[in-house]
């Protein structure tokens, strides 16, 4: 029977129908971005049976697809790691590939100005003066995913691309698996436990799970090649020209190449909601339109770049917040150097030397709904603090211990947040992960 319209043309009728189970599973990770690779991957080798579901064909999310290719950042800015465990992983295994950039542990927290220059000229260092060298990261998006592939196939994850979580499936206040959207129709995959890594968090909303909203600035980085020759602090983009275009230009792994993490933000005085279908489809557009127009800018202003030319854009969008979660604890801009018993991950703030963040389990847990852990941008921070969790190696963490945290309630047939926090983090230790403050 066919979905049929109601006589008021204002709404169409659908039969009740009965939805396929394709696959039961002890974790599902919804979303195959940085959180998600790293909630996957750690559930896995902790022993769960682990399906990753992405709505895109590759892994990575905006720290491939949408060339955010910069981790800001592994440290605390004042020359001590902070972030270790997968993210560090991930960076050694690019490294050793030679596709990834990113000063000697010697430097780190230096304020050497030559130092400081040649570090800022790759988008490794940002904020207001004074500056010190980072241990931020600049690679390749194709090697990540290259990387990430391995590691998670390695592993014993099934991955499943080209897949859009519908909604949760709630039982008794509790996620216990997925409907999920695909060429090959309406499916359901079942598990005890959800790590909702979409960025948007799209699982515990559905859920009922409370949250904020934030509307946002779109943006859109992209990469132009044949440049070489410019002048390392024109590519740096400390030039007039370069900053009347509204972003940074930094130099990126391959010859003659640039970054350009540019964005209508500083062009167009509109702001989207990022769950907008509508708000979502008019930035893709304008976006790009506007990109052009900078690249015709570069080729026909600036003196030796005639035959400068566009590289790629960002197939995803940089949307940088949506919701977040309101959970059982929110992070606060007063937390900044609190101690937390239940702490599962620790971040650095990108543009503020010094300032460190230890993150609780709670911030992971919605209240009120069960069966879902909540990873990477949207978990429970303020809008402030959100600025040094949405960060790449943050959400890599949060995602660690997400897939952690997963595997042992699956393990225990306990939802999340019955799970035992001194098991928790010493589960993490052991596998190479920070989980407070380092002295």
């Amino acid at each position: 029977m066919s979905p049929h319209v109601d006589a008021s043309n204002e709404s169409v009728l659908e039969p009740a129908r009965r939805v396929p189970v394709r696959g039961s599973y002890d974790v599902i990770v919804a979303g195959a971005g940085s959180a998600g690779i790293a909630a996957a991957l750690q559930a896995a080798r902790d022993g769960a049976r682990v399906l990753l579901l992405e709505r895109y064909g590759a892994v990575g999310g905006m720290a491939t697809g949408g060339l955010i290719i910069l981790l800001l950042s592994l440290d605390d800015g004042r020359g001590r790691q902070v972030v270790h465990g997968i993210c560090e992983e991930l960076v050694e295994r690019m490294a050793a590939r030679d596709a990834a950039r990113f000063p000697a542990r010697s430097e780190w927290g230096s304020d050497d100005g030559d130092l400081v220059e040649r570090y800022r000229s790759w988008g490794l260092i940002w904020g207001r003066a004074p500056h010190a060298v980072r241990y931020s990261v600049a690679y390749d998006p194709e090697e990540l995913r290259f990387v990430a592939n391995e590691l998670l196939l390695k592993a014993g994850v099934t991955l499943r691309f080209h897949t859009w979580v519908a909604r949760p499936i709630v039982r008794e206040h509790a996620v216990a698996g997925l409907v999920t959207e695909s060429k090959a129709g309406t499916e359901a995959f079942l598990a005890p436990v959800v790590v909702d890594a979409t960025g948007d968090g799209d699982v515990f909303a559905g859920a009922g799970a409370e949250f904020d909203l934030e509307h946002v600035h779109p943006w859109l980085w992209f990469r132009m090649g044949n440049v070489a020759g410019v002048d390392d602090a024109i590519v740096a983009g400390d030039g007039r020209f370069f900053k009347s275009l509204g972003g940074r230009f930094f130099k990126t792994l391959g010859e003659g190449r640039t970054l350009m993490p540019w964005g209508v933000a500083d062009v167009l005085d509109r702001k989207i909601d990022p769950t907008s279908p509508d708000d979502l489809s008019w930035a893709e557009v304008e976006c790009r339109r506007q990109v052009m127009a900078v690249v015709d800018r570069i080729r026909n202003e600036l003196p030796g770049l005639a035959d400068a030319y566009l590289s790629d854009i960002a197939t995803q969008l940089g949307i940088y917040e949506s919701r977040r979660l309101l959970g059982r604890y929110q992070l606060g801009r007063g937390d900044c150097g609190r101690a937390f018993e239940d702490s599962i991950a620790v971040t650095g703030d990108w543009v503020r030397n010094g300032d460190v963040y230890e993150i609780p389990y709670r911030c992971l847990l919605p209240r009120g709904v069960g069966g879902v852990l909540v990873a990477g941008r949207c978990i429970s921070a303020d809008h402030r603090v959100h600025q040094a969790t949405k960060e790449i190696p943050a959400c890599v963490a949060t995602g660690q211990a997400a897939g952690a945290a997963a595997a042992l309630a699956a393990a225990a047939g306990q939802s999340p947040e019955l799970v035992d926090v001194g098991a928790l983090r010493e589960r993490l230790i052991r596998s190479g992960a920070t989980v407070s403050t380092p002295h």
